[in-house]
């Protein structure tokens, strides 16, 4: 099931993108986020049982969607004549709030999950302690790493088929 998700994945970007290079972009900076998931649920005393697995299927639609966040606005960047760093970085600045403000608010929204009693708190705490384990450390280091990827990625790409940069839209009020 994972290896069908992340091929699934990665069609859905090559698609997006119109390259079969820069997903790996998006695609390489999961494992942040699975091994986030997989330190918590050691930390909380549980096993890597089927709820944990869904939870991990469901990271990486979420910690995908950070890093398209990020990628895409650094194509478009890139697009428009800035350099690669300066691309990378100005498309993690520009999307970190948004993505700070999404994955916080899933997480706190998960946090009773996590911390669940009871009938079936096992499988509840499972799929939370995964949820808030990896969409936490992916988020805070994804930041980071995501940049990093685009940059070693596109160069990548470019070197393969260079760019063509959009002309700059023209202000008609001038």
């Amino acid at each position: 099931i994972f290896l069908l998700c992340l091929v699934f994945v990665y069609f859905l970007l090559a698609g997006q993108y119109e390259s079969y290079i820069l997903p790996f972009a998006v695609i390489f900076s999961l494992p942040v986020g699975i091994a986030g998931a997989i330190i918590f649920i050691n930390l909380a005393g549980l096993e890597n049982n089927i709820y944990f697995q869904v939870a991990l299927v469901m990271l990486i639609g979420l910690l995908a969607k950070n890093a398209i966040l990020i990628v895409e606005y650094a194509v478009q960047r890139r697009k428009h004549g800035m350099s690669l760093f300066e691309a990378a970085f100005d498309g993690a600045q520009a999307r970190l709030r948004p993505i700070l403000m999404t994955s916080f608010a899933f997480i706190l929204g998960l946090v009773p999950l996590a911390f669940a009693t009871g009938v079936g708190a096992v499988g509840n705490r499972s799929i939370g302690m995964g949820a808030v384990g990896g969409m936490l450390i992916g988020t805070l280091l994804g930041v980071f790493v995501i940049p990093v990827l685009f940059v070693i990625f596109q160069g990548i790409q470019e070197k393969v088929s260079p760019i063509k940069f959009e002309p700059k839209p023209e202000n008609k009020n001038e």
